[in-house]
């Protein structure tokens, strides 16, 4: 499987949209790009607008054989980069910290080269860019607008870089590989006072701190260990100076799982929780749970496509047979749908590579790209 490697085009691209990052669904400088690049590659058609700002790129192959979908999330995060390079974010306040612009220039990147060897695809090739990754279940947006359908979608792929995992290398696990991802919203009511008084006042702030404290114990006393779960408090949020003890506390965060019934029992667990502290600590609340990504789940044989091409591609110590991650995708909605393989493409190598997702100095080895883009082009070249 001889694929040409057009690295130097693969970081142009990437670099372009990294200068220039859109939030969630408000990508519209970068759809706009994409439709103009799909274009010129005379595909069967290009949807627009699908899940509000999504592009999908339909490529009918030489050979028969099933509908295959291709993945690239689009959109950036809110977070002011503090890298110093030439292509750092021209927009304050937004930042490509995720990799979502190396995902563009693969799948563009691929899209050409596949589209010149259309004779050599068995079935239909669906280009699928993908807003509102963060957060916003793009993903489900565009199944609500048809992404798996005309053609009807017999299987899906989507990669990540990953920060985590060395440069040259590619992860792939069976069956569940991300966790689910929901949030709650707490406020905390009690009563305010002067900071001197304590016992005037209903202090929503120590409230929460036992709050805080005790959902730990959901995870460590009460969900067996080998499920993994995970609670975090993101935003705590209350008064206003040193010595006032204020009405509210308002906090918000994250609940990760894997286990379908561990996942349904987190909030009523959360509410047993907050009636006890109520009752203990003589303040009010209210609760707001938001079911949010469901675990990301690979279909083994679609899987094994992967390891195949993989292991064509890069040889068979550079595929790896990875832990489950609790980070979420919302590729994950596709993939209740239709079987699917979601795997990890490494970024981590030279310096300045190490930092974590999400975080404002996050930045990849650029050498990943092309791993990113062979295996891509493999799996749409795959029957």
């Amino acid at each position: 499987m001889a694929l040409d490697s057009p690295q130097a085009e693969l970081v142009k691209i990437r670099r372009h949209f990294h200068e220039h990052p859109e939030l969630s669904l408000v990508e519209h400088e970068t759809a706009s790009y994409i439709e103009r690049e799909l274009r010129a590659l005379n595909l069967d058609d290009v949807r627009t607008g699908v899940g509000k700002t999504g592009t999908l790129g339909t490529l009918s192959g030489g050979k028969p054989g099933p509908a295959t979908l291709l993945r690239a999330d689009i959109d950036a995060l809110p977070i002011q980069e503090l890298n110093e390079v030439p292509y750092r974010s021209s927009r304050d306040g937004v930042m490509h910290a995720c990799g979502h612009d190396g995902h563009i220039a693969i799948l563009l990147s691929a899209a050409r080269a596949l589209a010149a060897r259309r004779g050599e695809i068995a079935g239909t090739l669906v280009f699928c860019f993908q807003p509102g990754e963060e957060g916003h279940a793009g993903n489900r947006l565009m199944i609500e607008d048809g992404a798996l359908e005309n053609p009807h979608v017999d299987r899906t792929f989507a990669l990540h870089l990953y920060s985590g995992l060395e440069v040259g290398k590619i992860g792939v696990r069976d069956h569940a590989f991300f966790s689910a991802s929901d949030e709650f919203h707490l406020t905390i009511r009690g009563k305010g006072g002067h900071g001197a008084m304590p016992q005037l006042a209903a202090d929503p702030i120590a409230a929460g701190c036992y709050f805080v404290t005790m959902i730990q114990t959901i995870v460590s006393r009460e969900v067996a260990p080998k499920d993994p779960a995970v609670f975090t408090v993101g935003k705590f949020t209350s008064g206003s100076t040193f010595n006032v003890i204020p009405d509210e506390a308002e906090m918000e965060g994250t609940v990760r799982s894997f286990d379908p019934a561990v996942r349904k029992s987190m909030p009523e667990r959360l509410e047993r929780i907050l009636k006890g502290l109520a009752d203990a600590m003589r303040v009010e609340y209210d609760l707001k749970y938001r079911w949010g990504y469901p675990p990301t789940v690979n279909d083994v044989e679609v899987n094994n496509v992967v390891r195949t091409v993989g292991r064509q591609i890069l040889g068979d110590e550079n595929v790896i047979e990875h832990d489950i991650v609790m980070w979420a995708e919302d590729m994950s909605f596709m993939q209740n749908e239709r079987p699917g393989a979601y795997f990890i493409v490494g970024s981590r190598g030279r310096d300045g590579t190490q930092f974590p997702h999400h975080n404002a100095r996050f930045d990849i080895d650029e050498r990943a790209l092309e791993v990113g883009y062979t295996m891509m082009v493999g799996l749409g070249l795959s029957s």
